[in-house]
């Protein structure tokens, strides 16, 4: 249904369509809001969601649904010919430029590893094993597994620079 969605959205360029249940409950969310708002100008996703016997996330996911969508475009603040956009706004701290330097970097230099050493790079790093899991699987001692260790990661500091 989701594939569906998105399919029509980028066939009819409209906006999504929301569930009639979804909906549903944002309103009864607005009618609640302004239920309480009479006995308090303070109202809270908490005291909605108790008010209606639901989760709080329900009532952020419901009033989220209804609300307009915004471009990336769209300009946040605009003083003397300075105009900064929402997407300025924006940073992810996974998934930033430098992260992805970093990630393509290591994947370079672990393409140059050899096979094994590669092997106990993944086991210890990717997969968070032991120096001793790692010689039971491997079949070498443990001594052997800190020497690959330590010869790759010295080769990976070089690739990097």
């Amino acid at each position: 249904m989701i594939l569906g969605e998105i399919k029509r959205y980028l066939r009819d360029g409209n906006s999504l369509r929301v569930s009639r249940s979804i909906r549903d409950t944002a309103y009864q969310v607005l009618k609640v809001r302004e239920k309480l708002e009479v006995d308090d100008e303070n109202v809270t996703y908490d005291k909605i969601a108790k008010e209606m016997n639901i989760a709080v996330s329900e009532v952020a996911y419901a009033l989220d649904a209804i609300s307009d969508p915004v471009s990336l475009y769209d300009p946040v603040y605009n003083k003397s010919g300075d105009t900064l956009l929402l997407m300025d706004q924006i940073f992810d701290v996974k998934n930033n430029d430098e992260v992805w330097t970093e990630k393509a970097a290591l994947y370079e230099a672990m393409q140059k590893l050899e096979k094994r050493e590669k092997e106990i790079l993944l086991l210890r790093y990717f997969e968070g094993k032991t120096q001793t899991e790692i010689s039971q699987e491997v079949g070498i001692s443990q001594a052997q597994v800190s020497r690959l260790e330590k010869n790759a990661l010295k080769q990976i500091k070089k690739c990097i620079g």
